[in-house]
């Protein structure tokens, strides 16, 4: 099983991607550990493209978590059994955002690089509310759900990936 999980910053991908892994006991990969050094600093794209290779070259199956249209988009798309958007509303996201900066405020969050730490500015909070769900990027958005129809499941509220989440992950 391949997993890729899109969407909006704050709706809950890398919550999403760590429960799916764990349960179905496959492979993880959040792409911001690829993306980022610590201190926030961008890994070289040289380096971002080997480290994605090597992962979808050394795993038959996985679940990764991240948008990065630079880092193998298609591939993981086309690749993938099923795809997952994550599409709340940005007053959700917002919502969600501060609730994980009071949880890992300080500290880094397990789906970002070690020495990340989970930090709100003002133009992290205009990205949440405006420029993460332009129009360009609900296009893509769009474009995934229809080019991967068969394939894809869009998640826009809590109701939803919770329903989702029940239907995915099997009590042991």
């Amino acid at each position: 099983m391949k997993i890729a999980i899109l969407g909006l910053t704050g709706s809950g991908k890398s919550t999403l991607a760590r429960q799916l892994a764990k349960a179905s006991r496959l492979p993880l990969l959040h792409l911001d550990t690829v993306q980022f050094l610590p201190g926030w600093h961008n890994r070289p794209i040289n380096d971002q493209h080997a480290m994605v290779r090597a992962f979808l070259d050394d795993h038959q199956s996985w679940v990764i978590d991240g948008n990065y249209t630079n880092l193998y988009y298609r591939e993981r798309l086309d690749d993938a059994d099923l795809i997952v958007v994550m599409l709340f509303n940005r007053f959700a996201r917002l919502h969600r955002t501060l609730r994980r900066l009071r949880a890992y405020r300080g500290q880094s969050r397990p789906s970002m690089t070690a020495g990340c730490e989970e930090r709100m500015n003002a133009d992290f909070v205009w990205w949440i509310l405006h420029r993460g769900c332009d129009a360009k990027h609900m296009l893509e958005y769009r474009t995934v759900t229809e080019r991967y129809a068969g394939k894809t499941v869009v998640l826009r509220n809590q109701r939803q990936l919770d329903r989702f989440t029940a239907s995915q992950i099997q009590p042991r």
